[in-house]
């Protein structure tokens, strides 16, 4: 939540809504907000923050863990239509790749702006995209040459 935070800018420069959810109660994002996030972010978290109450969001979501009662680390990239788009679900001593998300939502903005065309795994804006056809069938290599960040 807090490295978002810190992002929340390049979210707002595409244009994304972001929201916390958890089991916490409010009063425990209040402690949180004025004692954590006010040092890493100035004014603290600049999204709302929500109590998910009976974790029912997360149980409908599928990151509710019964055992340990809290809603695991989930994000979910929702477009505009309300259709989700990606899920990633990890265990809460695994923090999250904001870098990758946003990765993930240019890729999604761009595809829905032009149909037809598809982002390879690690695309970034201005890489070339793949446009599926027979042709390109068992010629992908051709087209898509595969980066690896260091």
């Amino acid at each position: 939540m807090s490295t978002i935070a810190v992002r929340y800018p390049d979210f707002q420069k595409l244009g994304v809504e972001v929201l916390a959810i958890s089991t916490d109660t409010v009063f425990s994002h209040k402690v949180w907000q004025e004692l954590e996030l006010s040092k890493m972010v100035e004014g603290g978290i600049p999204y709302p923050m929500l109590w998910d109450v009976g974790a029912k969001i997360g149980q409908l979501y599928g990151v509710y863990d019964e055992k340990s009662g809290i809603n695991l680390r989930g994000r979910f990239i929702i477009d505009p239509d309300g259709v989700v788009q990606a899920v990633e679900v990890l265990n809460a001593p695994v923090g999250r790749n904001i870098d990758e998300l946003i990765r993930q939502i240019q890729a999604f903005q761009y595809v829905r702006e032009h149909p037809g065309e598809a982002c390879p795994a690690g695309w970034r804006p201005g890489k070339p995209t793949l446009k599926p056809n027979p042709a390109l069938a068992g010629k992908v290599y051709e087209v898509w040459k595969v980066e690896y960040a260091e």
